[in-house]
């Protein structure tokens, strides 16, 4: 059995470090620079990070801009982000982000990002449950 621990161990420490999913980083990327795109109230260029189907929605920035101010006001003035879990596969994936306001409420949304001509997406952001208090 010692062996067997031996082998596996002698495994994990040859394959190296750990690389990150190219995915994730770009998916990630996109939502940071649209959050600093609303912490500067350059709703023009937050809409651009947008899919094709939600720009279709909403039509102008503008009209983006009021949805998001009225609807994510903790993506509009985060405090504080996180990223958490991602997943999914080709061109659709998922990525959960905790985000603290500015009162210091924590809030958790679901990301759904698309793969399109000009890079990843976010095609829709849904308001999970609010994690548990920490004791």
């Amino acid at each position: 059995m010692r062996d067997f621990s031996s082998v596996v161990l002698l495994a994990i420490l040859l394959a190296g470090p750990v690389r990150a999913d190219p995915a994730a980083e770009a998916v990630q990327g996109v939502i940071s620079r649209q959050i600093e795109a609303f912490l500067a109230d350059d709703f023009a260029t937050a809409f651009d990070f947008a899919s094709p189907g939600i720009k279709g929605i909403f039509g102008t920035p503008d009209r983006f801009g009021q949805m998001v101010r009225n609807g994510y006001p903790m993506v509009w003035r985060p405090g504080d982000l996180r990223y958490l879990e991602f997943d999914g596969e080709a061109d659709a994936r998922r990525q959960v982000v905790e985000i603290t306001d500015r009162a210091g409420r924590v809030h958790r949304l679901e990301y759904s990002m698309i793969l399109t001509g000009e890079g990843w997406r976010i095609d829709g952001v849904r308001i999970l449950p609010a994690p548990p208090p920490m004791a």
